[in-house]
């Protein structure tokens, strides 16, 4: 295959992509830097080699570095299982080759890397969605972290069959244990562990939390509930409280790590919290006194669509088959005309046998897939096509068990 072209001064310039080598990674930060107005030194991760990262970089033809990405070698639930991921981050192109397809040429590389090492589905936030667009990403969701004024939080008087205690580093693993007791089952949040999260919990010192606090709710000794939070400064009326994840397993629990979090009211006026919709502790707060602190827009795509759909989970309810095809250029493995059959909560992804009459770009599969939107809603957004007269439902089966979510931006 020849190699991608960029154009400067209209005249067609060959690029190269390769993996960065260690000693290429300080130039990839300085490029991250100027694209993304970071600090002006590096963190000891930027610039050496680190376990569960895959940074790529596109070089011109007299071997300047003018674009990079990175592969994070993620897992994520879906519906009780994990699902192997190439989630994208710090995506970056030289000013002067802005425009060019140097992101694009990068994106390729990068699924094709990804789908080598048996990633099956992507996500990413994107500072501007078209680039990724054009390369098959679609907005499925939004991490919203909302400001709400700890007095609105509801009163609650401590519960005599719980108790309520700060935790430590030894609490970490029944922590862990508990998120993946929550988030496990839906679609779409990390399952925090692997090779990546290993090597960062190894670098910090074994007394430390990540956080600034750490509050426990147990219930005859089992953990239901826990708050991570970071105190900030002041205690005036510009204070606030930063929570990490407030998390819990019961309604009793919940309403606890609120009334806890309601406490903190003398001397931070606000506090910063992540919700996951539809949880126990998400239906205690009050989010009608809440405001967008920041909104961040993410997007998926699958790498493999037959590991998309047959490593995650299905309920067990449903059952269904559909036919379809799927054009993707950047990622030719997943073109093809597909028989989908979905059963006790079981997929198989086959060759269909007769010409679908449904037709998916990489889009309109991200937002089924996600649960974004329905099949109807895709065809009207012109990323699903159908004969005139053709009832697109049948893709409806796509979206079950939606929609995605994350609780952590990378």
């Amino acid at each position: 295959m020849p190699p991608p072209h960029h154009r400067v001064y209209g005249v067609p310039v060959p690029l190269t992509v390769r993996e960065l080598t260690p000693d290429e990674l300080t130039d990839a930060w300085q490029l991250g830097r100027l694209a993304f107005g970071s600090e002006p030194q590096p963190s000891a991760h930027a610039t050496a080699p680190v376990p569960g990262m895959t940074r790529y970089g596109a070089f011109d033809g007299d071997g300047q570095l003018v674009g990079k990405a990175v592969d994070l070698h993620h897992d994520q639930w879906w519906h009780g299982r994990r699902v192997p991921a190439a989630d994208v981050a710090g995506v970056a192109v030289a000013p002067e080759a802005r425009g060019r397809g140097v992101a694009r040429a990068l994106l390729t590389t990068l699924l094709r890397g990804a789908h080598e090492r048996g990633a099956a589905i992507s996500a990413l936030y994107p500072t501007v969605a078209a680039p990724y667009r054009s390369c098959g990403w679609e907005v499925t969701g939004a991490l919203r972290v909302l400001d709400l004024p700890t007095l609105a939080l509801p009163r609650h008087r401590p519960a005599a069959h719980l108790t309520v205690r700060p935790g430590g580093p030894t609490d970490l693993p029944a922590v862990t244990a508990l998120y993946t007791e929550v988030v496990a089952h839906r679609a779409g949040p990390l399952t925090r562990d692997g090779a990546l999260y290993e090597h960062f919990a190894a670098a910090r010192p074994a007394d430390e939390l990540g956080h600034d606090g750490l509050t426990l709710v147990e219930h005859d000794g089992r953990l239901v509930g826990y708050a991570s939070y970071d105190r900030g400064r002041g205690y005036h009326s510009d204070a606030v409280l930063t929570l990490g994840d407030v998390l819990a397993t019961t309604a009793d629990a919940a309403r606890e790590l609120v009334g806890v979090l309601r406490g903190w009211a003398s001397v931070t006026p606000t506090l910063r919290i992540c919700p996951l919709p539809g949880d126990a502790v998400t239906a205690q707060l009050p989010l009608d006194a809440a405001r967008d602190h920041t909104r961040d827009i993410f997007m998926h795509r699958a790498v493999d669509i037959t590991a998309a759909l047959t490593t995650r989970g299905w309920p067990a309810h449903v059952r269904g088959t559909v036919d379809f095809t799927l054009d993707d250029d950047l990622a030719p493995w997943n073109t093809g005309a597909w028989h989908l059959d979905v059963a006790d909560g079981e997929a198989q992804l086959t060759t269909a046998t007769t010409e679908p009459a449904l037709r998916l770009t990489p889009r309109g599969f991200a937002l089924l897939h996600a649960g974004a939107a329905d099949a109807r809603s895709v065809a009207q957004a012109g990323l699903l096509h159908h004969p005139p007269g053709h009832d697109p439902r049948a893709l409806d089966l796509l979206t079950t068990g939606g929609p995605a979510q994350l609780l952590d931006y990378f």
